[in-house]
């Protein structure tokens, strides 16, 4: 990507942001367990507006230090367009996981995680600090969202 402008306002950043929890399906999660052994793997998710969804097995790695840790790290696009979230994640079970989070995912990726195997669960994960930067030129204010408030 060539620099072929001045750097995005905060206001447009958010914007991308948010254009891009609705658009994208992918998304890298980075946790860590207590011993601080990182975990990377790229799932699902889903947007509602306030908090990303994942659904994982709450027996495999990810699933153990969302659930023990509740720190987690996402990470959208390539260094070129980054957007990375640091959030707190919360532990639904199939059980309890909200009927309309379910309708949802499934609407958007035709599967029911909670239907697929007994050991699933669903985490809601609430940001607390989002960045979005285009490269090194967008360094200075990349931070659109602090202590779980968007910044513009």
């Amino acid at each position: 990507m060539r620099i072929t402008g001045p750097p995005r306002t905060p206001a447009q950043r958010k914007q991308d942001v948010l254009t891009r929890l609705e658009r994208e399906e992918d998304v890298w999660v980075a946790t860590a367990d207590g011993g601080g052994k990182p975990w990377l793997v790229a799932l699902w998710f889903l947007w509602d507006g306030e908090a990303v969804w994942l659904a994982t097995r709450a027996t495999n790695p990810t699933g153990r230090n969302l659930r023990e840790g509740r720190g987690v790290r996402l990470a959208f696009g390539d260094t070129r367009d980054v957007v990375l979230i640091d959030g707190e994640a919360e532990v639904f079970t199939r059980e309890d996981v909200p009927a309309e989070t379910v309708r949802a995912y499934v609407a958007k990726y035709g599967w029911n995680p909670g239907e697929d195997a007994p050991s699933y669960a669903y985490f809601r994960v609430r940001p607390l600090v989002v960045q979005a930067m285009r490269g090194e030129y967008e360094m200075t204010g990349r931070q659109v969202m602090r202590d779980g408030r968007w910044v513009s």
